[in-house]
């Protein structure tokens, strides 16, 4: 069964982008959306089973929609990770200690996302 991931960012070109790149993956069903509040309706109806979140967006941020995630029952089990051009050692730790299990960097490398998305499945299933 394909893992379901769900990539949630509010810039169109970079979502589909992101899709594409991920869609590669033959063992990946992907979804996309491009708001937090969407975010979250989409997680709770879908089930992901990883949400891969920017952190910087209009009306509902990365971490707020991450809170989110985790104060839901139905989406509370899910793995989150961010993805952020904002990498700095201590920015990473903040974002694993709201609860993330990875950060990738923005810009990504479209070749490389779907195997940096497996390792971080891989990761959180442990």
């Amino acid at each position: 069964m394909p893992a379901r991931i769900l990539y949630v960012d509010d810039e169109d070109d970079i979502r589909e982008i992101a899709q594409m790149s991920l869609e590669l993956e033959p063992d990946f069903e992907v979804r996309s959306c491009s708001s937090g509040m969407q975010a979250l309706a989409d997680a709770a109806e879908w089930q992901p089973d990883l949400i891969l979140l920017d952190v910087m967006m209009p009306d509902m941020d990365g971490p707020e929609t991450l809170k989110r995630l985790a104060e839901s029952g139905p989406t509370a089990s899910i793995p989150v990770v961010f993805i952020t051009a904002r990498t700095q050692t201590h920015e990473v730790e903040r974002y694993l200690a709201m609860g993330a299990v990875g950060v990738i960097a923005k810009p990504f490398d479209p070749l490389a996302l779907a195997g940096e998305v497996k390792n971080l499945l891989a990761l959180s299933r442990r």
